[in-house]
């Protein structure tokens, strides 16, 4: 079984996005980030059901590391 990195964004209208930079093309949508997992992921299944119905390569995972880092985006302003 292979495993796929995921990335999960806020939307603007509140919802989520889930997508996986292996997989162009495979996207889903829901209210919350376990809702669009879920969506994902069944998602991908189908996705790579049709790849196979129509002897398309499943591509392969080539993201190995996830992480998260946490930096500030912008100097405050002095104080005057």
């Amino acid at each position: 079984m292979s495993q796929y990195a995921v990335i999960i964004e806020c939307a603007q209208d509140g919802g989520y996005g889930a997508y996986s930079p292996d997989v162009p093309g495979c996207i889903a949508l829901g209210d919350t980030p376990d809702e669009a997992l879920r969506e994902y992921a069944e998602a991908l299944r189908l996705h790579f059901e049709g790849l196979r119905e129509d002897d398309l390569p499943i591509p392969a995972p080539s993201t190995h590391i996830v992480s998260v880092t946490s930096v500030e985006a912008a100097r405050p302003e002095p104080v005057v």
